[in-house]
């Protein structure tokens, strides 16, 4: 049977998990929202960790620790510290508990940190069940959930943004930007409306493909942007009570210098307490790089369709048998995985937006643990499937030459070149007579005589075609 030891909080006694290290309030949190079994997400706790140990630090530096009720010496705050970088380094994951539907402000989170953080303080120094470093005095010193929360968001999103969503966008960037030089000599035909256009180069379809995850990565840089002002420094309305002046500036440039990120002081705490508009922004960006992603895995998808039916001009990497009764069939499974995450982002987006829009009442945001799990979903689902896509998709996809060869010279659409030549209406005629005969526009004009075949042959050069004229 489990055993358990009793704690006390400001409303009595609770039983907690003798094994456990946190509190009181973590456990009340546990028992009060047994909702989804959706718990915080570990970058948000790590994220957590490293604010708690940028406070503790910065306390320790304005000597606050020395004046707190029960002073802490050099070895209690060393203590604090390292414990905070415990949490930081994801080493107390098991202990975060709570719900990400719990209270609004994230104050079950932030206590479920100071508890977790006090507890190995106290381990580390010889006695984990005394209270020599206490969860409120000391771990929150001169901060608020109202201020901590947001500030660990911010700090997480932006972690996550940058060394988890990036890497991978660039990275398919890279793909994407060799395949259309690789690939720029072989003439395909363009389609508009799903219909035969006139012809392009297949390096520059999938030039156009790369540049989406160009702007891909400049709108991460925006997104990124959003969240770099942090709350810290304003506690529980945005006035600083209980701080010191030039706190939040300070843990701002610790965290900055410690993450590698710009990370600045909020430069109004009570719109930063109040409101989640970074956040909302930052996922903004992340929708329309969902928008891109879908685009393009659709249109892979769309040019590897076939084999023998359909487009079939890029040869998609075969990562498993796609059915279960056409035996040899295979589908573009990292095109449509892709699709799925664009989708479920752009669901996230409505989810964030709505919080956004119906959580900041007056001087609090009440909706932040879930617009913090669903910022962090979607980073995480748009970095995993782009590594996937470009690992198990781009890399090995493979131009059909061929059948974009054959394709070119079937199409109708070449009859757009004889306009400046016979004029629009017997370049329409030649195109209607095409379909019905079956001929291509090239055999109809020599039949017909339409041109000198010297001037056919330049007019029907269709890698002529994938560039304007000279003039």
């Amino acid at each position: 049977m489990q055993e358990f030891r009793h704690e006390r909080d400001s409303m009595g006694e609770v039983a907690v998990p003798r094994s456990a290290y946190w509190g009181a309030q973590t456990q009340r949190a546990v028992e009060n929202f047994p909702i989804s079994g959706w718990r915080i997400p570990p970058a948000l706790i790590h994220a957590l960790g490293l604010v708690k140990w940028a406070c503790a630090e910065v306390n320790r530096q304005l000597g606050r620790f020395a004046r707190c009720p029960q002073p802490l010496d050099d070895r209690q705050v060393e203590s604090l510290l390292q414990a905070c970088q415990e949490v930081a380094d994801g080493r107390w994951d098991d202990q975060f508990p709570v719900d990400v539907f719990q209270t609004g402000s994230g104050t079950s989170t932030n206590m479920n940190a100071n508890e977790v953080i006090a507890r190995r303080a106290a381990e580390l120094l010889g006695d984990p069940d005394s209270r020599v470093i206490h969860p409120n005095d000391h771990v929150n010193l001169g901060q608020s959930s109202n201020d901590i929360f947001p500030t660990a968001i911010h700090v997480a999103v932006a972690g996550q943004l940058e060394r988890h969503l990036r890497p991978a966008l660039a990275g398919l960037h890279e793909v994407l930007r060799h395949k259309a030089q690789q690939w720029d000599s072989i003439i395909k035909i363009g389609r508009t409306h799903l219909m035969d256009a006139t012809p392009l180069r297949l390096g520059q379809e999938i030039g156009g493909l790369a540049r989406q995850v160009e702007l891909a990565l400049r709108r991460l840089q925006a997104a990124l942007e959003a969240v770099l002002e942090l709350p810290v420094g304003g506690t529980a309305v945005g006035t600083g009570l209980n701080t010191v002046r030039g706190f939040g500036q300070r843990v701002a440039a610790c965290l900055a210098e410690k993450t590698g990120l710009p990370f600045v002081e909020a430069a109004n705490h009570f719109e930063a307490n109040a409101a989640r508009d970074g956040l909302v922004e930052c996922h903004g960006q992340l929708r329309t790089i969902a928008v891109s992603l879908f685009h393009l895995a659709n249109n892979i998808r769309w040019l590897g369709s076939g084999p023998r039916c359909a487009f079939y001009e890029l040869r998609l990497p075969s990562r498993q048998p796609g059915s279960s009764i056409m035996p040899g069939k295979v589908n573009p499974v990292m095109c449509e995985s892709l699709m799925q995450v664009a989708a479920q982002v752009l669901g996230n987006d409505q989810t964030v937006s709505f919080c956004g829009a119906v959580g900041g009442n007056f001087q609090l945001h009440v909706m932040m643990p879930l617009m913090a799990h669903t910022v962090l979903e979607s980073i995480g689902l748009l970095g995993n499937a782009c590594q996937a896509f470009r690992q198990f998709c781009a890399e090995g996809m493979e131009a059909n030459a061929e059948v974009c060869r054959n394709q070119v010279e079937k199409s109708l659409a070449l009859v757009t070149r004889l306009v400046p030549l016979v004029g629009y209406d017997q370049a329409a005629r030649l195109a209607h007579e095409a379909m019905r005969t079956g001929k291509t526009i090239r055999q109809l004009c020599r039949e017909e005589g339409i041109l000198p075949e010297a001037t056919l042959e330049k007019a029907l050069d269709p890698w002529a075609m994938t560039e304007p004229d000279e003039g």
